[in-house]
């Protein structure tokens, strides 16, 4: 399941090394995608290439450094957005890497930690991580958990991409890949092919440590499915998988606002390319998202906050500068009236360990 662009700032757009890779047997069985819900999922399976050209033209721009982005990016697909959607994917982007940064750099007395992310798609979070002399690979375990028509095609890219094999070889050692090509397995990377609904179903997920901090995120995965069938997949993680005794924590991206004028016409324009928003009307607004998170068991703490108010009041006015000087951005209207209409939520379970103490001093906001 994607973390797609639709949801993501980007439904308006600017004209039309020391390991080895091997074969292994398997991938994980339970992908639906084809199945009973049939065109839904495609359509939803569908959105991580422009999730991939949205991040590629953000990159291209300035706004984003990530060198990995082209190679995750399918051939021919380059497109220039809008400047309100670049912005859009900067804040998204910057706002959930702080979160990640200060969950892997929390309490040295538990430098080992995991992060799961749901319907991940060619995300190029995990080579940014592994890349980075800020890390230790040995100390992280991350898991991406995708339909396999989308893990397939993450496969396909990184076969075909020295620079992302070079990465993963050198980090994280030997690479496994399964014989349908849409698994992959290493010390530090996991890649499941598996339909979340059939999550509670299906044999334990290779490498899963459930004694290691663990970091959920849901980048618009989560919105497509319903809101049962959402909260099963997280109380599957944080009741099941992992015993009350070991933090974990979950970021949500997703849209809100949706019974407004602006609301009600982002909600029909994306209807009419068979895009349903399932959880929308559930977790509406801010204060709902965080009651969601409560709810979940994540009752340590919670917070929230618009896009809007993440670009006011987190990043820096030297680094407004920088922004605002890559390209113009006359629609400043637009801009608000389409970044309030989206958030990152955040909330977490501890011990006394205190892995996620360092949210604390990220700032929510109220409605």
């Amino acid at each position: 399941m994607s973390a797609s662009h639709i949801p993501n700032l980007n439904t308006l757009r600017r004209g039309g090394g020391r390991g080895r890779f091997r074969s292994r047997g398997g991938g994980q069985p339970g992908d639906a995608g084809h199945g009973s819900h049939g065109a839904k999922d495609r359509v939803v399976q569908g959105t991580d290439n422009d999730a991939s050209v949205s991040r590629l033209s953000a990159v291209n721009l300035g706004y984003l450094d990530d060198v990995f982005a082209p190679a995750l990016t399918p051939p021919g697909m380059e497109v220039r957005r809008l400047p309100i959607i670049n912005r859009g994917t900067y804040v998204r982007t910057t706002a959930i890497d702080r979160l990640v940064t200060r969950f892997l750099s929390a309490h040295p007395s538990h430098p080992k930690k995991q992060i799961i992310s749901l319907g991940a798609g060619t995300d190029s979070r995990i080579f940014r991580l592994l890349s980075s002399p800020s890390y230790d690979a040995s100390n992280l375990v991350y898991h991406e958990i995708d339909f396999s028509v989308n893990t397939s095609a993450k496969v396909k890219l990184i076969r075909a991409a020295p620079l992302l094999q070079r990465v993963l070889s050198h980090n994280s050692g030997d690479v496994e890949i399964s014989p349908t090509n849409d698994a992959l397995h290493s010390p530090s990377y996991h890649l499941h092919p598996l339909d979340l609904r059939s999550l509670h179903t299906s044999p334990a997920l290779p490498g899963l440590d459930p004694t290691l901090p663990t970091l959920l995120l849901s980048e618009c995965c989560l919105i497509y499915l319903t809101p049962g069938e959402a909260s099963s997949v997280v109380r599957h993680f944080t009741e099941t998988i992992f015993p009350a005794a070991t933090p974990v924590g979950l970021v949500l991206y997703e849209p809100i606002r949706p019974d407004d004028a602006f609301g009600r016409t982002m909600v029909a324009n994306l209807a009419t390319r068979g895009i349903q928003l399932q959880t929308l009307q559930e977790y509406a607004s801010l204060e709902a998202q965080r009651r969601r998170l409560r709810e979940l068991g994540l009752d340590r703490g919670q917070a929230a906050a618009d896009v809007d108010f993440i670009w006011e009041r987190w990043v820096s006015e030297r680094e407004k500068e920088r922004v605002a000087g890559l390209e113009m951005l006359d629609e400043m209207e637009e801009w608000r009236l389409l970044a309030r209409h989206y958030c990152v939520a955040w909330g977490w379970r501890d011990t006394q360990d205190g892995v996620f103490e360092g949210w604390r001093e990220m700032e929510g906001q109220e409605e």
